[in-house]
């Protein structure tokens, strides 16, 4: 059976590229006659807001989507990605880095990828002594994946898009990539990896920014030994700019159409789902 879901940040208002992602991800699962789930992605709890939560279940509702209940909140499971990262660094494959934003960007010339510059490693050489002498002191840190060493525990992996079809996983992209940091137990990539697999999601749908992201994902699923969902990235919508709908360009609202008088299918008509 299909499972597909939406999973919303709650850090702003759902717009119209909001609404093309969920009817996607809606729809895939209508037309196989299988689930649609329903995540709120509520980790960054300096930017997250409890009204904003609410706003987007009203929204999806007003949209005529349906979603099963309970809706997992990832604030709430903050022991479960905890655990995952006990695990990750009891198989020496994390470590703990101390270096800033501004110390990566003077460490030279370092390659880019997906996320930015790639780390340098600088952190990685330090002596367990060292390591635990700087976290025990207070001071700020993230925790980052020993990439090439997990990349070596797993082998080569491939994942499945259906536009791309079968992709080799390239992890290196990303370097060592931060899963957690000292003030928040997970990050993006490691809480979405183990939610898919854990809500028994098998059809990913998500904008083909999130793309390049996936190669992280599908390593994390190798070191977890968990199932390998398909992947379709869809198209993002863009405004009369060109540019993408975004919350920080503040793209018009669901509930700004709705109060200016636009119907639910006049909405899903805008989006072509």
């Amino acid at each position: 059976m299909i499972v597909t879901r939406f999973a919303p940040s709650p850090t702003g208002e759902l717009h119209l590229g909001h609404a093309f992602s969920a009817l996607t991800a809606f729809a895939a699962a209508q037309a196989a006659a299988g689930r649609f789930l329903l995540r709120i992605e509520d980790i960054d709890q300096g930017r997250c807001r409890p009204a904003f939560a609410q706003s987007i279940l009203t929204d999806l509702a007003w949209l005529g989507l349906v979603w099963e209940q309970p809706v997992r909140r990832q604030s709430e499971h903050f022991d479960e990605y905890r655990s995952a990262l006990d695990r990750l660094a009891a198989e020496g494959l994390l470590y703990p880095c101390f270096c800033t934003r501004k110390d990566i960007a003077a460490a030279g010339q370092a390659p880019h990828g997906p996320d930015g510059p790639l780390y340098p490693g600088t952190c990685r050489a330090l002596s367990e002594q060292e390591r635990a002498e700087r976290c025990q002191s207070g001071q700020p840190f993230a925790l980052r994946l020993d990439c090439a060493a997990a990349v070596r525990r797993v082998g080569p992996l491939v994942w499945h898009d259906h536009d791309a079809g079968a992709v080799v996983a390239r992890p290196d992209l990303f370097g060592d990539v931060v899963l957690a940091r000292k003030d928040c137990p997970t990050s993006y990539h490691l809480a979405v990896t183990l939610d898919d697999a854990r809500q028994g999601v098998t059809l990913v749908t998500r904008g083909v920014d999130l793309f390049e992201a996936t190669h992280i994902h599908r390593l994390l699923q190798a070191l977890f030994d968990l199932p390998v969902p398909d992947y379709r990235h869809h198209p993002l919508l863009t405004g009369p700019d060109g540019r993408r709908l975004a919350k920080r360009d503040h793209a018009q609202t669901l509930r700004s159409l709705r109060e200016q008088g636009y119907s639910a299918a006049e909405v899903r008509a805008l989006v072509g789902v």
